[in-house]
């Protein structure tokens, strides 16, 4: 467990991808993320696992940093600053394609858990506001590295705000991505994660570093020699 931070009130983490926070239905005995903190953080004199409360979610497929509560008034001062929108989370994502922009603001009002895939898809009746602020970061022959601000929290929004822009996150085949030669996941990983701490009211920035497959494929697109090729559909 990359652990990034921990004190009395809080931990904070940088979560692997593939790894789902809570159990999976589909799946009751896979490992899941807030069992194996249980356990690491098990009192060694009584052999359980001390209160640990979760306050936001990331996708299975996403990685990146998470905080969790160690306490219930900590629990509850972070799920209120989620709830409010007063955290500040930043995504880094791979995108298909290469942005005609260089900053886009998406403001496609987002219905969740539609059909039998669960997606969340842009519904200008039913939907829920939703905003993310997108800005390039790098780019490369057929795809991009941009930056994702998300003002409100729905499921798999910056996944269906990318793709409803025409560039989904690389390997995003949910959204409408093609099979990527260079990641075998949704290209997302977050970034940082602001907030105010718990118990001093000061400001926190925690910032996670990016794991293996997505550095690897960060690499991958910066050689000119593989830049082409970044999805299946591209290789001979």
């Amino acid at each position: 467990m990359n652990i990034i931070h921990s004190d009395p009130s809080i931990i904070v983490i940088n979560k692997p991808a593939g790894l789902p926070v809570l159990p999976d239905g589909w799946e009751p005995g896979a490992p899941y993320l807030l069992k194996m903190l249980e356990m690491q953080f098990a009192s060694p004199t009584v052999g359980t696992g001390q209160g640990i409360w979760v306050v936001h979610r990331l996708d299975k497929i996403t990685s990146g940093v998470m905080v969790f509560a160690l306490n219930a008034d900590a629990h509850r001062s972070l799920s209120l600053q989620f709830e409010h929108h007063e955290t500040h989370k930043v995504y880094h994502a791979l995108v298909q394609g290469n942005p005609k922009w260089d900053e886009h603001t998406a403001r496609h009002p987002l219905r969740v858990n539609v059909g039998h895939k669960h997606r969340t898809a842009i519904d200008h009746n039913k939907g829920k506001p939703s905003v993310t602020h997108f800005r390039v970061l790098e780019r490369f022959a057929s795809a991009a590295l941009v930056e994702a601000t998300p003002e409100t929290g729905r499921t798999h929004q910056v996944r269906a705000h990318a793709s409803a822009l025409g560039y989904p996150l690389l390997a995003d085949i949910l959204y409408g991505a093609d099979k990527s030669a260079v990641i075998q996941r949704p290209a997302l990983h977050a970034f940082s994660l602001q907030f105010k701490h718990p118990a001093s009211g000061e400001i926190v920035d925690f910032q996670a570093p990016y794991p293996a497959d997505f550095s690897a494929a960060l690499r991958s697109l910066k050689t000119p020699a593989r830049n082409l090729p970044i999805s299946d559909s591209n290789v001979s």
